[in-house]
């Protein structure tokens, strides 16, 4: 009897964060430092594609789009939702104006929901290294799997950054597949990239 209470007490403590939702209180994967603030003001509705930075925000427009795939790493994964934060053009988890909550993360964050065909899109700016380091550009993702919990991922990183030496992409685990992307830059100077996800992939879910 005990145990049922606090099981249900762990899922309710974070259930509709304020929103009318419900979602599983559960890492997996291992630690995820910050992870459940990916629930502190997740919108009620949420759709395959969003806007984390605003147009006159400052720095070098980036898209990022994929596919979510189901842990057989072909069929798409609907109704997946991926939340990712980032740095500032200064390299600064910056706070908003106004904003009240997940401000560890900074202003720029955002979530997406996977279609039915399992695409995201996100619009953002391209994230500054670290001030005064050598860090290399990356966006930080973590993945909420309806019924299972949350794990956080290989950070999205830039093949063209310099900081990424082969010392630094020796480091990745390839959770969820490669983060390490090739960006191209379209006629109107904004980054464009793509990257797939498949669930669960070098993520230990116990």
């Amino acid at each position: 009897m005990k145990t049922t209470l606090l099981l249900a007490l762990l899922t309710s403590s974070i259930s509709g964060c304020g929103q009318g939702q419900s979602y599983t209180n559960k890492p997996l994967g291992g630690p995820c430092e910050d992870c459940k603030l990916m629930f502190d003001g997740i919108p009620s509705q949420l759709t395959f594609t969003t806007r984390l930075a605003s147009e006159d925000e400052a720095g070098e427009p980036l898209v990022i789009r994929g596919t979510i795939y189901q842990p057989d790493g072909k069929t798409p994964a609907s109704n997946i939702i991926l939340y990712v934060y980032h740095t500032d053009n200064n390299g600064l988890y910056s706070k908003g104006k106004n904003q009240q909550q997940g401000i560890r993360h900074g202003h720029l964050r955002g979530w997406v929901k996977t279609n039915a065909q399992g695409q995201y899109e996100f619009r953002t700016i391209r994230p500054a290294s670290y001030p005064n380091s050598h860090s290399p550009q990356h966006i930080h993702p973590i993945i909420y799997e309806p019924g299972k919990g949350y794990y956080w991922i290989d950070e999205y990183q830039f093949d063209d950054d310099p900081y990424l030496t082969t010392r630094e992409r020796a480091m990745a685990q390839n959770r969820g597949g490669s983060g390490i992307i090739k960006l191209t830059q379209d006629s109107a100077g904004v980054w464009q990239g793509k990257r797939d996800i498949v669930l669960g992939l070098n993520v230990n879910h116990e």
